[in-house]
């Protein structure tokens, strides 16, 4: 069973966001659409929030931040989801601490992980990110994949002036290390900084350029009609959220933010729902009303008719 929205969207994925702090600090954050919060929830409310999730239909489970593997639980937050029976568990990190963190996680149940990565020069690095992880980041991709999380995703944001020029260095990176580039566009809400247009970035002629040379294209329908182009050995998708309806009209998804409240949206912060006494009291039936009245509040940020 699957729980609908009003617009007759089906509820199929969660995103939890377990922290809101980070060990990089890249200029162009928005936080995953989530406004900064110092609480964040335990291991066995995660636990419990996925188990209501699962009762409603929710098949795949995404941890993300902040940066994720800082928590010290994570193996044991990843333990609990797997016990509740998901069989797709992923994680967004940075990459900064995958080395120590791709074998634990694997053997919990973990089953794919993407690699927030822009760029493989030093200098650039740098400058996005403010810190000096470069290899430490390439080193956590190779032990993903020796791990036998699957796929290993790379997403890149592409930037206007810093890093567009380094697709085909990314792509041959993520073909020989058995990696999927997701090119990602650079998406503006109102947690990030100003001044952010001047690095946006022309898709269009990305994809055109990325249609000649494909052998195969694909379309993921429930991923909002994401694109994914087969180049030899190789596999490139492109991720296109900003004013795109069709993104709105395809979201599968909901978020929890780090301190227990359920988002409806990941543009909006102004219909939150908080689960925080339920959480506390251990109360399901609440928890599972609180569900149904998150979802109730969905709606397309973008719309057809503009």
């Amino acid at each position: 069973m699957h729980i609908q929205d009003n617009y007759r969207r089906p509820l199929l994925s969660l995103r939890i966001s377990l922290t809101s702090r980070c060990n990089v600090n890249c200029f162009y954050c928005h936080r995953d659409g989530i406004v900064p919060s110092s609480g964040e929830i335990s291991a066995d409310d995660v636990k419990n929030i996925c188990s209501v999730a699962a009762d409603l239909g929710v098949k795949k489970i995404r941890l993300s931040g902040g940066e994720p593997l800082i928590r010290s639980d994570i193996v044991e937050i990843v333990e609990g989801i797997n016990d509740v029976g998901f069989r797709d568990i992923s994680i967004t990190t940075n990459g900064t601490l995958l080395e120590e963190y791709s074998g634990p996680l694997k053997d919990a149940g973990l089953d794919r992980v993407n690699v927030s990565f822009d760029t493989l020069n030093p200098e650039t690095y740098r400058f996005i990110t403010k810190r000096d992880y470069l290899e430490r980041v390439k080193s956590g991709i190779k032990s993903a994949v020796d791990a036998g999380l699957y796929p290993v995703k790379i997403n890149m944001v592409v930037l206007r002036g810093v890093n567009h020029h380094e697709i085909w260095d990314m792509f041959d990176f993520c073909r020989e290390n058995g990696a999927v580039l997701q090119l990602i566009e650079l998406l503006k809400t109102d947690n990030c900084p100003d001044g952010m247009d001047r690095y946006h970035c022309d898709m269009n002629r990305i994809e055109e350029k990325l249609s000649r040379m494909a052998d195969e294209i694909r379309t993921r329908k429930f991923m909002q009609d994401r694109k994914k182009y087969y180049i030899g050995d190789g596999e490139v998708e492109v991720v296109r959220p900003m004013d795109n309806t069709r993104f709105c009209a395809n979201c599968t998804r909901l978020r929890v933010t780090p301190d227990g409240k359920l988002k409806p949206c990941l543009l909006r912060n102004d219909n939150l729902v908080d689960t925080g006494e339920a959480l506390r009291n251990n109360d399901t039936e609440m928890l599972r009303r609180l569900f149904l009245e998150a979802i109730g509040r969905r709606s397309p940020y973008y719309h057809q008719d503009g």
